[in-house]
């Protein structure tokens, strides 16, 4: 395992006082369910069969956190739960009868209710063989954290826990009900999952679990991407995503399911010729986490262009986490003892989108994401480059829609332990932002086209549709990027000239849009 992952909770400090808390938290939400719930649990009961709230809504009880998910275990097979939920809710519907789940709706409370069960993986399979279960208790033991394996019987709400799981949460730790090894030999995605619980609940991880990730982290190949996927992007929207980063790392499972932030530590330079582009990647992560946050609002009112992202955001996240991937690719040592990353960014963006689309994220956020990574540099120096407001408009251009998200990546991008340099950097982003504020109060800079559309070129120059038209919306598009706006009047005229020389065959220089010479 790698170095460098440090637990967060001593045991020796958390007692009676914290036991009582959570105790007291969990009589409170537990015992103002919704009736509904009440009303399910009899029914099974007077049906002769178990039913139990189960899993995350009960440790989100006596965390104190509010319960959405009714998620619950019964001793009944599928085909007399769906009878069951059938007289109670208003619509019953196969959530996946295999893994003997059905789901139902009630008053605004859904429920899905699942059958007694153990799940494992079959040699050479990438699903989960499902096995029905006869006990709650037994149901409980193969579930994959002891903090998730309690239980609540419905309707006298007794505990179950045979796990010790209020115990774990006590101590602020993730253990498995078995041993480790089992746990993942059984369902490996629990690999993922410890990651993404100890960001999500900031957790500890038990000593026997970490060795066990990083024993069985090459078991996670035979879990679908997707799945993967699913954890990881559970994990980035946690409250604390370095946790998790650290843990996957430190084990040795980021090799595995994403070795471009595990090769960040191959940066790592003992002549101290360059920052710790891992722990830098790590920091900028929490530093675009912390921009989300409305109160950041007005302390940077002139920078974040945009207004505020909406709640946790995960496309932001994402490229704080790959910005510099192409490092380790493209480092270079000089005669002069420097060390340069020369197109890192480049580099960076491919190698974001190689990875996003082996894990199966959507092609928007993976585009969106390798854009950022991609732009994350264009402003730097922009105070020392003296940007034209041809520049400005170009990048603002360049950046579209994720405008407000750059800006916050090119603030949290800023690591320095120099507070001179930090203090000169930010001021230049500030200037940046006040620049694009500016020239956006002047021209709706947000959505700069052509003084001319397409249909009135067409009519001007007597064109149908085709290549022409294109040539001339770009030429126009490039006198609005380095003019501002001329009126459609002088458009006209700038166009007739431009068409004129053109057709005389004088040859066309006209750059292609975002590539004026000495711009970023």
């Amino acid at each position: 395992m790698n170095p460098s992952y440090e637990p967060i909770h001593n045991a020796a400090t958390t007692g009676v006082n914290r036991r009582a808390l959570l105790l007291a938290q969990g009589h409170k939400t537990l015992g103002s369910l919704p009736p509904a719930i009440d009303e399910l649990g009899s029914i099974f009961a007077d049906a002769g069969h178990e039913v139990s709230l189960v899993g995350g809504p009960v440790r989100d009880a006596f965390l104190g956190l509010p319960i959405h998910d009714f998620d619950l275990t019964t001793s009944a097979p599928p085909e007399i739960t769906e009878r069951l939920l059938s007289s109670w809710g208003a619509a019953t519907w196969d959530v996946g009868r295999e893994f003997g789940t059905i789901g139902s709706v009630r008053d605004g409370v859904t429920a899905e209710v699942t059958t007694y069960r153990s799940d494992s993986y079959e040699v050479g399979s990438r699903k989960p063989k499902v096995d029905f279960g006869r006990t709650l208790e037994g149901d409980l033991s193969r579930r994959d954290f002891t903090v998730n394996a309690m239980a609540v019987r419905l309707p006298e709400l007794e505990l179950v826990d045979p796990c010790g799981g209020l115990d774990d949460l006590v101590g602020g730790v993730l253990r498995t009900p078995v041993t480790a090894v089992q746990s993942f030999d059984d369902d490996p995605l629990r690999i993922m999952r410890a990651a993404r619980f100890a960001a999500q609940l900031g957790f500890d991880v038990g000593e026997d679990v970490m060795s066990a990730m990083a024993e069985m982290a090459e078991r996670l190949a035979i879990v679908s991407a997707e799945r993967i996927r699913a954890e990881l992007e559970r994990l980035m929207l946690s409250p604390a995503p370095r946790r998790g980063i650290e843990l996957l790392v430190y084990t040795g499972v980021a090799d595995v399911v994403l070795p471009e932030i595990a090769q960040l530590r191959d940066t790592v330079d003992e002549h101290k010729r360059h920052k710790d582009v891992y722990e830098h990647t790590l920091t900028v992560v929490d530093q675009a986490i912390a921009l989300e946050d409305p109160a950041s609002r007005k302390e940077y009112e002139a920078y974040l262009l945009g207004g505020e992202l909406e709640g946790p955001d995960l496309t932001l996240r994402l490229a704080a986490l790959f910005h510099d991937v192409g490092k380790p690719r493209t480092r270079r040592f000089e005669k002069d003892g420097s060390v340069t990353f020369r197109a890192h960014d480049v580099v960076g963006a491919r190698m974001a989108a190689k990875r996003m689309a082996a894990l199966r994220f959507d092609k928007q956020t993976e585009k969106d994401v390798a854009r950022l990574v991609e732009l994350h540099l264009r402003a730097f120096g922009f105070s020392e480059a003296g940007w034209t407001d041809s520049a400005v408009r170009r990048f603002v251009r360049d950046a579209g829609d994720l405008l407000p998200r750059l800006m916050r990546l090119i603030r949290a991008d800023v690591t320095s332990q120099n507070r001179r340099k930090v203090g000169r950097l930010q001021a230049g982003n500030d200037e940046l932002a006040a620049r694009i504020r500016d020239l956006a109060e002047q021209e709706a800079l947000d959505a700069i086209r052509p003084d001319l559309d397409g249909a009135r070129i067409m009519e001007i120059l007597g064109l149908k549709p085709g290549p022409e038209v294109g040539a001339a919306r770009n030429y126009l598009l490039e006198l609005r990027l380095d003019e501002g706006p001329l009126g459609e009047e002088e458009a006209e005229r700038r166009l007739l000239a431009w068409w004129s020389e053109r057709s005389s065959g004088v040859k066309d220089s006209v750059p292609a849009a975002g590539s004026a010479p000495g711009e970023p």
